[in-house]
């Protein structure tokens, strides 16, 4: 294959990808909304098409066809540059998962989703310094230590799983557990990454860098039109990433399989339900709950799994 048909290939393949995620995202939307609607006795957008069907294409023009204007005291380029990098890094996030038709080989795929995680902390950062707004810079301040604090127990628990496969590749999550799944002998491990990843996509009851009752809406408080699309996006598209790969680290279902699905759907629901039932957690709860709980557990088990790995080859030899 000559390198320009690869080229084209992977032009191709990466905007079926992005389509497909968009559809996912706007539908995404209006499934919360649709959640949020009955857990508050009431409808939703019904009013647009069957069932509010077309209120999320509805939104996104409303949205995107918004008057832009200049804020005067704002750093305009880090103001409007730090959407697009929160955007970029969330469609990142999509290529290294390993699809059947995948174009791209991730040997160390689990590193790569350190980088993105990692990175994804500094457009919330940008965004509400960049804004001169002081709610906005509280938001951004939170989003950081937050950000910190959660990704240490989140960056143990996958080095656990690193040593237990004695790879960095997602595929080996699909093998290993062919016959038996990780959320047996990690279920305490199971519900710390569950938690870790609501607050990494700072949702309820970790929402506190957009706290609306506090900092009136964070670090977008001077967001609008195509900037706030952009962040929306962002955000619904890292929820679905999350389920999948949840999903995987912990199941290892096959993508052909209707059982996926189901689960895939389940986590995503799931992450939708908490926000209408949980009120947001207080911050001082919050670092103590990752520093003297969770941080403690995560490394137990890290050495818990490290020194039954090296027994186990202690006798093999």
């Amino acid at each position: 294959m000559s390198l320009f048909c690869y080229f084209c290939l992977n032009i191709v393949s990466m905007m079926i990808l992005i389509i497909f995620i968009m559809i996912g995202v706007a539908f995404l939307t209006l499934m919360e909304r649709k959640v949020l609607g009955y857990i508050q006795d009431r409808k939703g957008p019904n009013k647009n098409f069957y069932l509010g069907m077309f209120q999320p294409f509805s939104d996104a023009i409303k949205l995107l066809l918004k008057e832009v204007f200049l804020l005067g005291l704002s750093n305009y380029n880090i103001y409007y540059i730090s959407p697009i990098i929160g955007m970029m890094l969330s469609m990142l996030l999509w290529l290294m998962l390993p699809f059947y038709l995948n174009l791209f080989s991730f040997k160390y795929g689990l590193m790569f989703l350190f980088c993105c995680f990692s990175l994804s902390s500094y457009f919330s950062m940008f965004g509400g310094w960049a804004s001169n707004s002081n709610y906005s810079m509280l938001g951004s301040m939170r989003s950081v230590s937050q950000s910190i604090s959660y990704e240490v127990s989140m960056i143990l628990v996958i080095f656990l799983f690193i040593i237990m496969n004695e790879g960095f590749s997602l595929k080996l999550f699909l093998i290993i557990q062919e016959n038996f799944m990780y959320m047996y002998i990690f279920f305490p491990i199971f519900f710390i990454f569950l938690i870790n990843m609501l607050a990494e996509l700072n949702r309820t009851p970790f929402d506190l860098i957009e706290g609306e009752s506090e900092l009136v809406s964070g670090f977008n408080i001077e967001y609008f039109g195509g900037g706030f699309t952009l962040i929306f996006l962002s955000e619904y598209m890292n929820i679905m990433f999350v389920s999948f790969i949840i999903q995987l680290m912990f199941l290892g279902l096959n993508f052909d399989s209707i059982y996926f699905l189901i689960y895939f759907l389940f986590f995503i629901y799931f992450i939708l339900w908490i926000r209408g039932v949980l009120p947001r957690i207080r911050y001082d709860n919050l670092m103590y709950l990752c520093w003297k709980k969770f941080l403690p557990i995560s490394l137990n088990y890290l050495f818990f799994v490290f020194g039954s790995k090296v027994l186990f080859n202690m006798l093999l030899s």
